[in-house]
Parts: C-alpha cells; structure tokens; sequence
C-alpha cells in the first residue's frame, strides 16, 4: 500500500474508534450489572468448535 493509503485507513480506523467508544463504554457499564449467563456463550462455542474439528477429520 502506498503510503497516503495508510494514513486514510488509519484515520479511518480512529474515526470509527471515536464513533464507537461512547457506546461501548455504556455497554461496559451496563454487562457490570446483567446476569452472567455463561451457559449461553460457551454450549454455541463448543458446537463450533466440534463442527470444526469434524470438518478437519473429514480432509
């Protein structure tokens, strides 16, 4: 990439940081204070990761 090309993406990259960082940080504040529902991440993770070593035994 010539070298203007990166500057544009990294000023890009810290417009969108900029935009996004409000709402993240009251989605931070806001998970403080939910119900951990652990159940809900990890039984989908593990199924994806069963399906991915499938799709790896099957090659």
């Amino acid at each position: 990439m010539e070298t203007w090309q990166q500057i544009v993406v990294l000023l890009l990259a810290g417009l969108v940081a900029f935009l996004f960082f409000p709402g993240v940080k009251r989605m931070l504040e806001r998970s403080e204070k939910a119900e951990k529902d652990w159940p809900a991440v990890l039984i989908p993770l593990g199924l994806v990761v069963l399906f991915v070593v499938m799709l790896v035994m099957l090659v």
